[in-house]
């Protein structure tokens, strides 16, 4: 019981942590931003993108290059992923004043090419079964993926900056810099960077050692703790947006980041590793269920171009439902991913 305790304040403290620096980034980020002039798409594609996403990018660096754990790293990406797309939006939808709005670029643009990152990364790790198969207990499905498989959603993110740059390049930003100082602003954006990688080490700590002390696979602990508390800043992010009316910005957003999830944060250990071995068994179940969040959240969205405060309750909803099974499975009460160890 101490010990879990423990790792339960480890777990409350980092998040705290993580949120404190990623507010400090985001800060830094557009100011510097402002400084340089920078347009629109580079703002928004990749500022805001990078600023609210690094928590999981260093989740998945940490998690591979330090404790040899990929899975739970992609883990805690997906379960953000999840977290993202089915929390962040009800609760803003439920925070605003009035429901929140989208438009067609929002649902046939952002949206459609979010579902188009699921499904490449979703073959990514098909590829890596299929192509460098390994070995592994239980019969599960696994492969090991390289420098060149990762290089594949990279690529499909770098597509995406240049749409968006292609949407926005007759529009002029007229920026206001202000008074700033670009060498405190970069000396602010180092120190961010090191205040989240302490906060994201303590949640993975955490993880790891729930695991341990439950006889349950980090794995669990990945896409529920470390996922939630790694999702913070974007759920801070959108509620602000909803509250000011800006129902498009808010969901937005959560999209930005969740392409830059999962085609850049992913793939960025295996870049920096070398190479890292993926349970494809157990990896596609958890897309399917990130693909079904995400159609879910297309089609509330589709009808009327509204997020209703009824539509913000059913998809809080399906993430508990996601949580449930999640942990049915883990404990062993279910089999629909016969690849899950046992728990003991």
């Amino acid at each position: 019981m101490p010990s879990i305790l423990i790792w339960s304040l480890v777990a409350v403290l980092g998040t705290a942590i993580i949120w404190q620096g990623s507010v400090l980034l985001e800060r830094s980020s557009e100011r510097l931003a402002a400084h340089y002039r920078l347009p629109d798409i580079v703002q928004g594609a990749i500022v805001v993108a990078v600023g609210s996403s690094f928590p999981e990018l260093s989740t998945t660096v940490i998690s591979t290059l330090v404790h040899g754990e990929f899975e739970l790293g992609v883990a805690a990406i997906v379960g953000s992923a999840l977290f993202n797309i089915l929390v962040i939006p009800a609760v803003s939808g439920l925070a605003s004043p009035r429901p929140l709005t989208a438009n067609r670029d929002l649902v046939y643009k952002e949206a459609q090419f979010y579902m188009i990152a699921v499904a490449v990364l979703t073959l990514t790790f098909a590829f890596a079964a299929i192509y460098h198969p390994v070995d592994a207990p239980s019969g599960a499905i696994s492969g090991e993926l390289t420098r060149g498989l990762a290089l594949m959603p990279v690529a499909l993110y770098g597509l995406y900056l240049f749409v968006q740059y292609q949407d926005t390049l007759d529009h002029q930003a007229d920026t206001d810099a202000g008074d700033v100082r670009p060498g405190r602003e970069w000396a602010r954006l180092a120190l961010s960077l090191v205040v989240i990688v302490i906060g994201v080490e303590g949640l993975v700590q955490a993880a790891i050692h729930f695991g341990e002390i439950f006889g349950t696979p980090s794995f669990l602990w990945g896409i529920t703790v470390v996922a939630a508390g790694t999702s913070i800043p974007d759920a801070f992010v959108s509620i602000r947006a909803a509250r000011q009316g800006r129902g498009v910005t808010s969901i937005a957003n959560v999209l930005g980041s969740n392409t830059f999830d999962l085609l850049v944060c992913i793939p960025a250990g295996v870049l920096i590793a070398g190479t890292a071995t993926i349970n494809f068994s157990l990896a596609a179940p958890m897309m399917a269920a990130l693909t079904a969040a995400t159609v879910a959240l297309f089609l509330m969205m589709r009808t009327g171009m509204v997020l209703t405060k009824p539509e913000c309750g059913a998809l809080l909803a399906l993430y508990a439902g996601f949580l449930v099974w999640v942990s049915l499975e883990t404990f062993g009460m279910l089999d629909w991913v016969p690849s899950l160890p046992p728990p003991g």
